[in-house]
């Protein structure tokens, strides 16, 4: 199905930036009206981070008209691995302020509208409705869900990317011509399900390589030239070195989305769930002596900060089976990792292996929450 035109072309293109654009212009199937296009379209970027980073400079750099960026967040040390945009001196300050600056260094006709803010129920159709097309490099499955849907209602198309350790995906939803996120995934999956770039860690580069073909897939459509990615999904393989796409088609069952919902993951029932624990009641447990803390992170993890009196057994050797000695004054065992997720998991197994009467617990908001309320600074990384 042929696609139609993201927008109309500018009148024109100012005489001083031809040069700059001279290698689209020579391009066959993008030339000067393409050029025109991508001059007066207006493009959302969901997130300023590992995804936003390349997407964002590639699109300035294209002179795309009008960018608005979304995000919320302020930039951490560890954000430099992979984000491009940050310098150190940005550390503390909103993300977006980092696009202003780049725009304003790479390609000063851009536009850009600098969104302090998280996608929400309340603005996304509104932001929707103001963008010809939305790029979703978001973090976590409740935005790119209410991202899907915000782009069916609307019928705005949607550039569509995640990132895992070493492995990246990318499609295209576009309602004017093909399926949608809930036509192959259909429901959000819970949101312990996959850890985390803070739990899991990610490839820094690999954001460079998902970014830029989300890039390249967003000026496809504003220009109107190639097969987009609409209807596969493109898989890279980082240790590998490898790439395959898979291919699929609208669900036929499938209700059409006319408005937006609850975007939180309905949890899997547990029989028997491990309970948490906040920082002030395990303080009460330590006055006690009556608990053991266990920090199933890894070494350097601990190099950086660790509670005191904390045993050290990495997550990998205590689902191996390589439990840490208890003493018999110890009636309760605390897990705790960096935010609260990987403890979990550890908690939920140690508890199977461990006398009835020993209560397991997982920390809420693990090592940083600890740091923030205990000794009053923040640790991050």
């Amino acid at each position: 199905m042929p696609r139609p035109p993201l927008c109309e072309p500018a009148p024109s293109i100012d005489p001083g930036v031809l040069a700059r654009y001279s290698r689209h212009l020579t391009l066959p199937g993008v030339g000067e009206e393409g050029q025109r296009r991508i001059i007066n379209v207006k493009v959302l970027i969901i997130g300023a981070g590992g995804l936003g980073s390349p997407i964002a400079s590639y699109l300035i750099a294209a002179g795309v008209g009008q960018i608005g960026v979304l995000d919320d967040d302020t930039v951490e040390l560890s954000n430099l691995q992979r984000q491009i945009m940050h310098r150190e001196s940005d550390v503390g300050l909103p993300k977006v302020a980092s696009v202003q600056r780049l725009a304003e260094d790479l390609n000063s006709t851009v536009r850009i509208r600098a969104l302090n803010e998280r996608l929400s129920t309340e603005n996304a159709i509104e932001l929707f409705e103001a963008y010809d097309l939305v790029i979703d490099g978001s973090d976590n499955f409740a935005t790119r869900y209410l991202a899907s849907d915000a782009a069916e209602i609307t019928g705005t198309p949607l550039v569509w990317g995640t990132l895992f350790q070493f492995s990246g995906q990318v499609s295209v939803f576009d309602p004017r011509t093909g399926p949608m996120l809930r036509d192959i995934f259909p429901d959000i999956p819970d949101a312990d399900s996959v850890p985390s770039c803070a739990e899991g860690g990610v490839f820094g580069a690999l954001c460079g390589v998902v970014g830029s073909v989300m890039a390249t897939e967003a000026l496809k459509l504003i220009t109107g030239i190639g097969a987009t990615l609409s209807g596969k999904l493109w898989l890279y393989d980082a240790l590998n070195a490898s790439m395959r796409t898979l291919e699929f088609t609208a669900d036929p069952q499938r209700e059409a989305v006319s408005g937006l919902g609850d975007y939180q993951p309905v949890a899997c029932a547990i029989e028997d769930p491990v309970a948490s624990l906040s920082v002030q009641e395990l303080q009460v447990l330590e006055a006690q002596h009556e608990v053991l803390v266990i920090d199933v992170r890894e070494s350097w993890e601990r190099d950086i900060a660790s509670i005191p009196r904390s045993v050290h057994v990495p997550m990998d050797q205590l689902l191996a089976g390589d439990y840490p000695q208890v003493p018999a004054s110890a009636r309760s065992l605390v897990m705790v990792c960096k935010s609260g997720v990987r403890s979990e998991k550890a908690a939920r197994h140690l508890a199977q292996q461990q006398p009835a009467h020993r209560k397991i617990y997982s920390l809420e908001g693990g090592t940083l929450q600890w740091f923030a309320q205990v000794e009053g600074r923040q640790i991050t990384y």
